[in-house]
């Protein structure tokens, strides 16, 4: 009973947001807890890492969109990661499977579409400490 009076008093545009919002819930910690400083690289051994504040690890799933405002929906989520699909204004969007490897290191697995083009690639994160205030 209690989720047909949900999704009525949500709607069906409002059901997306009901979903990220109980798979935000069972997200590992390390993705839903583990905002701050990250180094981002495309190589396991992190050369030519990207550094990058973040609130939430979960928008290293949006990578190829970070400088963009993204909506991300948690797919399935499991105690070693989870699936995020996001969706950008423009048309742009992505599916990521984040993996954690240990409680400050991801492997992001993602793809989608970007300016029209499709991108796939693996990139490695490692948390490097907390944000630093801007002056």
């Amino acid at each position: 009973l209690m989720p047909v009076r949900f999704s009525r008093f949500v709607g069906p545009a409002g059901m997306g947001l009901a979903a990220l919002m109980v798979g935000a819930a069972t997200l590992p910690p390390v993705i839903a807890d583990s905002g701050g400083l990250w180094e981002v690289s495309r190589s396991a051994t992190g050369a030519n890492a990207e550094r990058v504040c973040v609130p939430q690890a979960t928008v290293l799933a949006q990578w190829e969109h970070r400088r963009a405002q993204c909506t991300r929906v948690v797919v399935s989520s499991s105690p070693t990661g989870a699936v995020i699909h996001y969706t950008c204004p423009g048309g742009g969007f992505g599916h990521s499977r984040i993996r954690v490897l240990t409680p400050r290191t991801l492997r992001i697995e993602t793809q989608g579409i970007s300016e029209g083009y499709p991108f796939n690639y693996v990139l490695h994160a490692r948390r490097a400490g907390t944000c630093q205030p801007q002056a």
